[in-house]
């Protein structure tokens, strides 16, 4: 007699993308390797998401000038991406994290009952939250990037570095280091003889 598959569940794997464990039942367990799992959108979300890129809050500008260019931990963070029927501020695909920014309107009884829906619609896709309040940003953009760097720390020793993540770590030999400006400059070889 063919087994039923009961269940299944993604588990980030230590080396790197997700493992997909299929529950069969009486004690018949089945693990799939898998890339990234890919987490399918709406189509029409894509020309608004786009439009929201372009109309960012100041927290949200704030925020993705800490994290742009793979500068968190070598992690690579999308804004305002489309994830099943809804937008989300952040998203790193490797950590399988959605970032939001609470502002004021985020307060209302209302937005509260929506935002909780939502994030537990997209938790059932593996998808995990953190929340940060506007202002924080606004007046502490440390003090949230610190908090997002303890959580991948936390992430990391739980399920391991993903791959793609050693890979970028590996070809940043020489990061650029930020100057005030906002602009980059990169670190002298050793090999580097002109002074």
């Amino acid at each position: 007699m063919p087994l039923k598959l009961i269940g299944f569940k993604h588990i980030p794997s230590l080396r790197g993308g997700f493992t997909k464990r299929l529950n069969y039942g009486r004690g018949y367990v089945k693990m799939i390797k898998m890339k990234r799992v890919i987490i399918p959108y709406s189509p029409h979300l894509k020309l608004f998401a786009k439009k929201l890129r372009q109309n960012m809050t100041l927290s949200e500008v704030k925020f993705w000038n800490e994290i742009k260019n793979v500068k968190m931990m070598g992690y690579d963070f999308d804004r305002q991406r489309p994830i099943g029927n809804y937008i989300v501020d952040f998203y790193c695909k490797d950590l399988h994290l959605v970032i939001e920014i609470d502002g004021i309107t985020h307060e209302e009884e209302k937005s509260k009952w929506k935002d909780q829906l939502r994030q537990n619609e997209l938790r059932q896709s593996g998808v995990q939250f953190l929340r940060f309040d506007a202002l924080l940003i606004l007046n502490k953009a440390e003090a949230a990037v610190r908090e997002l760097a303890y959580w991948i720390i936390q992430h990391e020793e739980k399920y391991g570095v993903p791959v793609l993540v050693k890979k970028r770590w590996e070809k940043m030999v020489n990061p650029p280091l930020p100057l005030q400006g906002g602009d980059a400059i990169t670190q002298p070889s050793p090999d580097d003889d002109s002074k």
